[in-house]
């Protein structure tokens, strides 16, 4: 499958990779008729998705039963009025008809706008509004049936409700046993790989979410994800962990790794619990796996060593940046090296630990071949090795990568400031060490301005991590009359220390001992969780909320 896409699969060195990866879109490329339907026409039982959950359901489907299952969904979408270009909401976990759901408006030409189920009703009033959405399909979840049936009134151009469960309220159609019902054959609607396929809403770390819109390309751009860094092998088990809401969805759970032909684990578990997670690695006996560092430090802290990791050939983390104590501790008690990612809902990775380079623990690693990355200042300038500056993707007249979004939808001033010089500028800083390794600093809105001072919050969580006690932590901005600014270290403690001024004190200074004594945490607060996304993703933007609003 990966030849119709790559006149050359592989390389003999990094150089080589970065020098001589090229892509080909075809005309007209369709994921759903072009991968999971190919699969399906070249061997009707290839495995393609095992659905589990915590209460023991293990359940396998082929890309043949997929084909079927997407076609029967897509007929049932048509018959409801979703036609080539409309918008239809996900909410659904990762229930099997997540994916089949993605298929189907893929291969219909709508619009997928998939979300979490976490959405308030004043979420669902926005996004349906903005992105005028046409139908809901929801899971069960009784929170969020709630928030939907408070929201529907206010939401101008949503016409029909569907639900995923046992108990369909009334006011949604029952889709998991009306959609089956439907023909099993749908004749293939054509599209331009340039047409919409794919809208995010941003996390909306500052005013409201917009809209990341992507095209049909952008699957083909997660090549480069699934096989060169995930490393992920045809019919073998990959692991990410996400929600269906999140783009680490897209990243890990279905587009390159189906490219590529790896059967996805839908691990469809209400909240996230480490000895469950490592119980099921040991059973299903994956092959490669990718999840936040969170969940990792969670891991580690299970006693990962009595479980049998076997059958893993490669872990990589993405989400955040990996302090180097989790990667030490991680191949420790269990001989697995992690390899970080670092991307954005709006790109595919574009900075990784690839093949044939050496993993300097903390850094990101170097470029994607396909991406022509950059560090520069405020006026656009490069920046030279060993100064901080923003991200960019540079030279976009000349080479628009795959799977690099096509802008914020209707936001004329968030494009305005994404995309100036001919590049994309991903609001994320870093520096670049003389060997041409990327050390990630932070957002922009996460730098710390202290007495003068820019301090990335990355580098702290690194020396607090180091202490002991600490299980996890996120470092934010304090407002200070004084300095402007100072470092506050939000604290999750591990299983048998207790809060005091005593630990307080003496972590400030392990920290001053560990990093630059000026980047200690002036504020440590002790507290039971952090909050974060269904994903494990912190959500520092809410503690700084709290802290301005406290």
């Amino acid at each position: 499958m990966l030849k119709k896409f790559l006149p050359r699969i592989d390389f003999d060195s990094y150089e080589d990779f970065k020098s001589n990866y090229k892509v080909n879109i075809p005309d007209g490329f369709n994921f759903a008729y072009d991968i999971i339907d190919a699969w399906a026409e070249q061997d009707k039982e290839k495995p393609a998705l095992l659905y589990c959950n915590d209460d023991g359901a293990r359940r396998m489907y082929t890309f043949d039963e997929l084909r079927v299952l997407s076609n029967k969904a897509a007929n049932f979408f048509v018959s409801k009025g979703i036609t080539k270009g409309s918008r239809v909401m996900l909410m659904l976990k990762q229930r099997a008809e997540a994916w089949i759901c993605i298929l189907a408006l893929c291969k219909i030409g709508a619009v997928c706008i998939p979300a979490t189920y976490q959405l308030t009703t004043k979420d669902i009033v926005y996004r349906c509004n903005a992105a005028n959405v046409k139908m809901i399909v929801s899971v069960d979840d009784e929170h969020l049936i709630k928030s939907i049936n408070e929201a529907k009134g206010d939401c101008s151009t949503l016409e029909t409700l569907c639900m995923v469960g046992e108990t369909i309220p009334d006011g949604f159609i029952d889709f998991r046993n009306t959609y089956i019902t439907f023909s099993e054959e749908f004749a293939r609607v054509e599209n331009d790989y340039k047409d919409p396929m794919l809208l995010y809403f941003s996390s909306g770390t500052t005013g409201m979410p917009k809209m990341i819109l992507h095209n049909f390309a952008y699957p083909i751009g997660h090549i480069l994800t699934a096989k060169y860094w995930q490393h992920v092998e045809e019919g073998k088990l990959h692991l990410t962990m996400s929600d269906s809401g999140w783009a680490k969805f897209a990243w890990g759970k279905i587009y390159g790794q189906w490219i590529c032909g790896a059967v996805i684990v839908a691990y469809d578990n209400e909240k996230f619990n480490a000895k469950n997670t490592l119980e099921l690695i040991q059973e299903i006996k994956i092959t490669t796996f990718c999840a936040p560092p969170t969940i990792f430090r969670f891991l580690i802290k299970e006693d990962i060593a009595k479980y049998d990791f076997s059958s893993i050939k490669h872990c990589c983390i993405a989400g955040e940046p990996l302090n180097p104590e989790v990667f030490y501790k991680f191949k420790e008690l269990t001989g697995l090296t992690l390899t970080e990612g670092f991307g954005q809902t709006e790109t595919p990775v574009i900075l990784a630990n690839f093949d044939g380079v050496p993993i300097k623990p903390g850094s990101t690693g170097k470029p994607s071949p396909d991406f022509d990355i950059d560090i520069v200042d405020e006026n656009g300038n490069s920046c030279e090795d060993g100064i901080v500056g923003s991200i960019v993707i540079k030279n976009l007249s000349k080479y628009y990568p795959a799977g690099l979004f096509q802008g914020y939808q209707e936001d004329d001033a968030a494009n305005a400031k994404a995309f100036r010089n001919d590049c994309y500028n991903t609001g994320d800083t870093a520096w670049r060490d003389a060997e041409g390794y990327y050390w990630f600093v932070g957002r922009n809105d996460d730098v710390i301005k202290c007495s003068g001072y820019r301090i990335g919050p990355f580098e702290v969580e690194s020396a607090l991590m180091t202490h002991p006690s600490v299980l996890e932590c996120a470092v934010t901005a304090a407002p200070d009359p004084v300095r402007g600014q100072v470092v506050k270290a939000t604290i999750v403690l591990t299983k048998g220390y207790v809060a005091s001024e005593e630990l307080k004190k003496e972590i400030q200074n392990h920290v001053k001992k560990v990093t630059a004594p000026y980047k200690y945490p002036r504020i440590v607060e002790f507290v039971e969780e952090l909050p974060k996304t269904i994903s494990g993703k912190i959500k520092r933007a809410t503690i700084r909320h709290n802290e301005n609003n406290g």
